[in-house]
Order: C-alpha cells, then structure tokens, then sequence
C-alpha cells in the first residue's frame, strides 16, 4: 500500500469519525441474560457520563496502543500511580490493529470476554459493583480490532442470527454506522481470518469446556 493510499485512507476514516457518534448499540440481550453489547470508540470508553447514560457496567479495551485511567475511586495505598476501583468493570485484550498479533490472541479474546459476562463476582466490599450492566467493547477509533471481536462472540453466541464470521462482521458495519469507504479496512481483513481460526478452535474445544472451575 503507498503513502497516498494510506493518507486517503486515514482522511475517510477522519472524516467518518467526526459524523459518527462515539458509540451504537449492536446487538440487545445476549443470549438471553439481559445484557446489550455496544462498540465504541476511545472517547466513548473514556467518558463516564456516556457509559452511565447507556448502563454500561464492563468496558473492554481492544487496543494495546490506547490506555485509560478507570479509576474514580483511588486506593488509599497508591503511591507512583492511583490504583483503585473504577465505575465499570475494565478489561484489556492488547490487539495490534493489523498483522502482528499471535493467532491465538483473539480466540484468548473470545473467552475473556465471555468470562467477563458470565463471571459471578462475591458479594464483598473489594468487588463494589452492584449491576453486571452492558457491554461496550472498543479500540482507538471502534471500527476494526472492536468489530472484529464482535462478531466472533455474537457469532458463537448467536448462531442462529450470525451463521457466519461475515454475517456479524456485516450487521456490525451497519449499526456501527461505518462507511462503505471504510469497509475494506474496517475491519482489517487479518483480523477477519483470525476470528475464523478462532472460531473453529472454540467449536474443537466446547464438548471439553466445563461451565465453571
């Protein structure tokens, strides 16, 4: 690829950022547990009031180059850096926005996440959040490392409405909002080959998956 076409690329992708809203809802009440699923970008992971407005209880962060301070309530003992509790739960798969990353790096994604929303936390004053709430999975700009993770769950959570990779990839592209221009990069056709890997690796090894340990 030239420089010219990665210049007009990031000038679509600018362009599209600035019209789209920082966040949609793609798919609602996930395999029946009363969660919705959002993608976003790093201004809708970053803004407290966005995730409250929407009742998003878990932020995962898709990107290894973008990083979020989430905590709001810091822990006494901090010292060089604030650590604490924050408003959501906040998770992080470091994906590269491209080729790079080890295969089994989003198929790892797949079951974080689904342990994300199927984690029961104990009721203790070290876990303060009181409501599981939505699902807002992001990256940098919400278009490529975000989708694509996406749709690897709503795929093999959601068979029967998303029978393929593509399916999902192609509902997400529309209620993301992402522009035709923006197709061929949004997401990233690596990343698209490796949710299929994935995908067939978690079929392999269901039958041997026990539901908790």
């Amino acid at each position: 690829m030239s420089t010219a076409d990665v210049t007009r690329i990031k000038e679509v992708f600018a362009a599209a950022d600035a019209a789209r809203a920082p966040l949609h809802l793609v798919h609602e009440n996930l395999g029946g547990r009363g969660i919705n699923l959002f993608i976003g970008n790093k201004h809708a992971a970053s803004t407290p009031e966005t995730l409250a407005e929407h009742g998003i209880g878990m932020v995962f962060n898709c990107a290894v180059n973008l990083d979020i301070n989430m905590v709001t309530q810091p822990d006494s003992s901090s010292r060089a850096l604030p650590f604490g509790w924050g408003p959501v739960r906040y998770y992080k798969l470091g994906i590269v926005d491209g080729p790079g990353n080890p295969a089994p790096m989003i198929l790892a994604g797949y079951y974080q996440l689904k342990g994300a929303i199927d984690q029961v936390l104990p009721q203790k004053a070290s876990y303060p959040w009181e409501d599981r709430g939505h699902v807002l999975i992001h990256c940098r700009g919400g278009r490529s490392r975000s989708v694509t993770l996406a749709a690897l769950f709503l795929h093999l959570e959601c068979p029967d409405q998303y029978p393929t990779i593509e399916t999902a990839v192609d509902h997400i592209r529309v209620a993301r909002e992402l522009q035709k221009e923006e197709w061929p990069q949004a997401p990233k056709e690596v990343l698209v080959d490796a949710a299929r890997w994935a995908a067939d690796m978690v079929q392999m090894i269901a039958p041997h998956t026990p539901k908790t340990l």
